[in-house]
């Protein structure tokens, strides 16, 4: 059963989510101060929800506080769905957003993709354009060193990778890393490419190509 963790200051909020993700067989936790979330308790779950505008500390600040200590999904609830907010809320190390208000339906189907991909379990490795992919231990290696890619970032470079050559549009990608098919969120794959390309320029490496107009590929002719 896995175990979710949502902080949000709001208690009719967390009434209303906690619900609703008891409906797919989640045990919930629920915590209305963020100040209060220790990262020791952070690792016993296996996806949290995190508000974004909370009084005290806000949402943001608790995962850049927790984040190096929690290898879950991350997901954030937000008003704020402007570009800036994207850029940090991301660059903190988050796997996805939520916009409120939100569906029912979309809470939960995007809530459960995330789970179920934490539980793919691919048991090959891949070599594409310098970067070497361990798809069951899901880390990027260049060279000697494990590329600090998030969860969803790395899930991105995977797919791409194993697809050198192909052109995805961010609603594609986003649909099948995430497996949320009702509204692929550009946004948020527009972002983890920005964080992706950076991560990779560190290492001298720039295997994720744009193709204007359509979306993303990983360069074929740099296959190793």
């Amino acid at each position: 059963m896995p175990k979710l963790l949502v902080v949000d200051d709001d208690l009719d909020m967390l009434a209303l989510v906690r619900a609703a993700l008891e409906k797919d067989g989640h045990q919930v936790d629920t915590e209305a101060d963020a100040a209060a979330v220790q990262p020791a308790r952070c690792q016993l779950y296996d996806l949290l929800l995190l508000d974004v505008m909370m009084p005290g500390e806000d949402g943001f600040s608790l995962c850049s506080r927790i984040r190096a200590e929690v290898d879950c999904p991350i997901l954030f609830l937000t008003a704020k769905a402007e570009d800036a907010a994207l850029v940090q809320g991301f660059g903190l190390g988050a796997d996805d957003y939520i916009k409120k208000p939100f569906s029912i339906a979309e809470l939960r189907a995007r809530v459960n993709a995330h789970l179920r991909r934490e539980v793919r379990q691919p048991t090959s490795t891949l070599s594409r354009g310098g970067v070497r992919f361990d798809m069951q231990a899901k880390v990027a290696i260049a060279g000697e060193h494990i590329l600090p890619f998030t969860k969803g970032e790395y899930a991105i470079c995977e797919h791409l990778a194993l697809h050198a050559g192909q052109v995805f549009t961010k609603e594609q990608l986003y649909e099948a890393v995430f497996g949320f098919d009702a509204e692929g969120d550009s946004s948020a794959i527009a972002e983890h490419i920005k964080n992706i390309r950076a991560k990779l320029k560190a290492g001298g490496l720039s295997p994720v190509e744009t193709v204007w107009g359509v979306g993303y590929k990983w360069r074929k002719d740099i296959v190793l």
